[in-house]
């Protein structure tokens, strides 16, 4: 693959939550997709990437769970009706975990780790003709959302990303050029 094409799809991949909630992704392309993330570099190949695939029925039942959570920290009940529903906008939802290690500096690599295959697998979701979109809260640290995601107490879940077929186009998002320092010996 030339430099051209890496650019090029890098460039078009967009966050979007401009997908088909009702259109399923085949699990066996979901799987692949999952299986580049092992693929990300690992410091100390510690393999830490724990991914957990969340469809159908198992989405509302995240979002009751993150519901409960909104509600547990006082939150107002349209935030908590969010919480509920906002789990099926997209077909697939995956999350993503880092294994504890009692080293800190090794967790942090670690969860380097998990970023970089997340990516990877976001740059092979676009190539696919998928969107995605990657997401966060505080409620990842719920004991009850890391136990749903089949995580143990001391791990960390990362990311959650959405999966679909796109229904709609996103326009790209200007970004300021990366700063570049530059040393000479």
């Amino acid at each position: 693959m030339e430099l051209l094409a890496v650019e090029a799809l890098i460039q078009q991949r967009r966050t979007s939550l401009r997908v088909d909630p009702d259109r399923a992704v085949p699990l066996d392309l979901v799987e692949r997709l999952v299986h580049l993330v092992g693929w990300a570099p690992n410091h100390k190949r510690t393999w830490p990437w724990r991914t957990t695939v969340v469809t159908g029925e198992g989405r509302r039942r995240l979002g009751e769970l993150v519901a409960t959570y909104e509600q547990g920290r006082g939150a107002d009940d349209a935030r908590v009706e969010k919480a509920r529903r906002k789990y099926l906008r997209a077909p697939v939802v995956l999350l993503f975990g880092r294994a504890a290690h009692p080293d800190p500096v090794r967790c942090a690599e670690d969860r380097d780790a998990v970023a970089a295959g997340i990516q990877n697998l976001l740059l092979a979701a676009t190539a696919a003709g998928l969107a995605s979109h990657w997401a966060t809260g505080d409620w990842m640290s719920a004991p009850t959302v890391k136990a749903f995601a089949g995580l143990d107490h001391e791990d960390e879940l990362v990311a959650l990303v959405y999966l679909g077929w796109p229904n709609g186009d996103v326009p790209p998002v200007d970004r300021p050029p990366v700063p570049i320092a530059y040393v000479q010996a």
